[in-house]
């Protein structure tokens, strides 16, 4: 009786596919148990909000499900494929390890969905291993962005911005690029934002000293550069 709740109520077999009941729930038990060892692999140093967590960590069983439907199905996977082109993701693109995860567990639930079990466990610990080596590794180095920072710089109204810091910035930073500039202080002040990279991370004091003698020892600040949360 619970074998038939796997079963296409479908009379041709040709358009049905027939799913053991305990094969579906082993399936599914490790498609949950990797999806929360993928959630744990995303957040290992990584900034990350509980809402794609929890989507990441149910992401394999999903996939899994859809891929046990159409397995052995042509038509139904194209079918299949043809709705998911339908989908329009209208939020902020997620960071590039943001779409990684969602590709590893889009993997592993394709393998559980076609019976790879043990190939969706050491594919996961594969990956799981390389994350912690790469993360604590100095792959891809810290040098580039420590020198990338967000300059603050706040000038009185009758200053013209427009090329008062090149020289500073040409003797400073290898780039400068001015981001935002706003009225601040009812009208009387602007505030200027920089997306700025050092030439010498050492040298970010001296910089500050030099705008400081030239907007009239205002407000000056430096730091990391601003990011938009991203979420998928």
């Amino acid at each position: 009786m619970f074998d038939s709740l796997f079963s296409s109520i479908l009379a041709s077999t040709e358009t049905s596919v027939s799913i053991s009941s305990s094969a579906f729930l082993l399936c599914s038990l490790t498609s949950l148990a990797l999806g929360v060892a993928i959630a744990f692999i995303y957040m290992f140093k990584q900034e990350h909000t509980k809402n794609f967590v929890v989507t990441l960590a149910l992401l394999p069983v999903i996939v899994q499900m859809v891929i046990a439907l159409v397995n052995g199905n042509i038509g139904a996977g194209v079918a299949v494929m043809g709705v998911f082109n339908l989908v329009r993701f209208r939020s902020i693109p997620g960071s590039a390890k943001d779409i990684g995860a969602v590709f590893l567990a889009m993997a592993v639930g394709l393998a559980t969905g076609m019976g790879y079990l043990g190939l969706a466990i050491v594919f996961t610990l594969i990956v799981g291993i390389a994350n912690v080596i790469f993360v604590l590794s100095p792959l891809g180095g810290t040098a580039t962005q420590q020198a990338d920072k967000t300059l603050k710089v706040t000038i009185p109204e009758d200053l013209n911005y427009c090329g008062t810091f090149d020289d500073l910035f040409s003797q400073y930073t290898s780039k400068a690029e001015l981001a935002e500039a706003k009225t601040t202080n009812m009208g009387a002040l602007y505030q200027l934002t920089y997306d700025i990279t050092l030439k010498d991370a050492t040298q970010e004091k001296a910089l500050l000293d030099a705008l400081r003698t030239r907007n009239g020892n205002l407000q000056v600040s430096c730091g990391r550069p601003v990011l938009a949360k991203e979420r998928l």
